[in-house]
């Protein structure tokens, strides 16, 4: 546990050093901070940060991810030859990554709403909603990043597989899905759809903030059946525990990698 909380103090000194974490907080700052100057309503920042969310913070995740663990590549290579289990350094390289990426989001927006306040009680477990679905996300894609950028040496391919990954769970699926109930809009999809919605962290955050808003209907004909499931105590415990495993899953097969691989 020592050696990893010195990997890890020395990675977020070595992240806050590179400015990026800084300038991601201060982004994330001036968004929500803007949002309450033009709106003046905790609600309508509260709806405007869903896309922040759901499209900002995965794709900028994995960039930084994958881009950090080439970059750090050297680093890496002097710490494995010191007498430091491979698992053990694994994950300090990852904590010291997903870490400073969440506290950078959960300030940026947290400070906002801590100066203006939110309107009404009743928005505190939506912003509490909103706060662990992009931590949840950040957790997500920098396993994505990390297993990315182990399973290819080239950095530019790694970035490609990245962008691509986000740009198919963030557009690409939601587009297949549609088109999908189109064609088979005869048949009752209501459940395969629920089926299908686990298989995309993204989708999932999107439906567990959507029905936080009470703004299901907004999700198409399958918005009562998500409401009806999500809603309930199950689906919430259910869909909260595939958040957890797109973290776990990923995360396992990297380390493997990361054990297995030679530097």
């Amino acid at each position: 546990m020592n050696t990893i909380l010195k990997i890890i103090k020395y990675e977020l000194r070595d992240v806050i050093r590179s400015k990026w974490i800084l300038i991601y907080f201060a982004f994330l700052f001036m968004i929500t901070e803007g949002m309450f100057q033009f709106s003046g309503s905790s609600s309508k920042v509260l709806l405007s940060m869903i896309n922040i969310v759901l499209i900002l913070i995965p794709i900028i995740t994995i960039s930084y991810g994958i881009i950090y663990m080439y970059s750090s590549r050297e680093f890496t290579e002097m710490l494995l030859a010191q007498p430091i289990n491979r698992k053990t350094l694994f994950t300090g390289l990852y904590s010291g990554l997903a870490l400073p990426l969440s506290i950078a989001y959960i300030v940026g927006i947290g400070i906002p709403f801590i100066f203006h306040g939110v309107e009404e009680n009743t928005q505190i477990p939506i912003l509490s909603i909103l706060l662990l679905s992009g931590i949840a996300l950040t957790f997500v894609f920098t396993s994505l990043a990390v297993l990315i950028s182990l399973s290819s040496d080239d950095k530019v391919k790694g970035l490609g597989i990245g962008i691509f990954v986000w740009l198919f769970m963030a557009v690409v699926y939601d587009g297949a899905l549609l088109f999908g109930s189109y064609l088979l809009s005869e048949y009752p999809l209501e459940k395969p759809m629920v089926g299908m919605t686990m298989l995309n962290p993204i989708d999932l955050a999107r439906v567990l903030l959507m029905l936080k808003f009470d703004i299901s209907a907004l999700m198409g004909y399958t918005g009562a059946i998500f409401k009806k499931f999500f809603g309930s105590p199950i689906g919430m415990l259910f869909s909260t525990a595939m958040l957890l495993l797109w973290i776990i899953v990923p995360y396992q097969i990297a380390k493997r990698i990361f054990v297995r691989k030679d530097f």
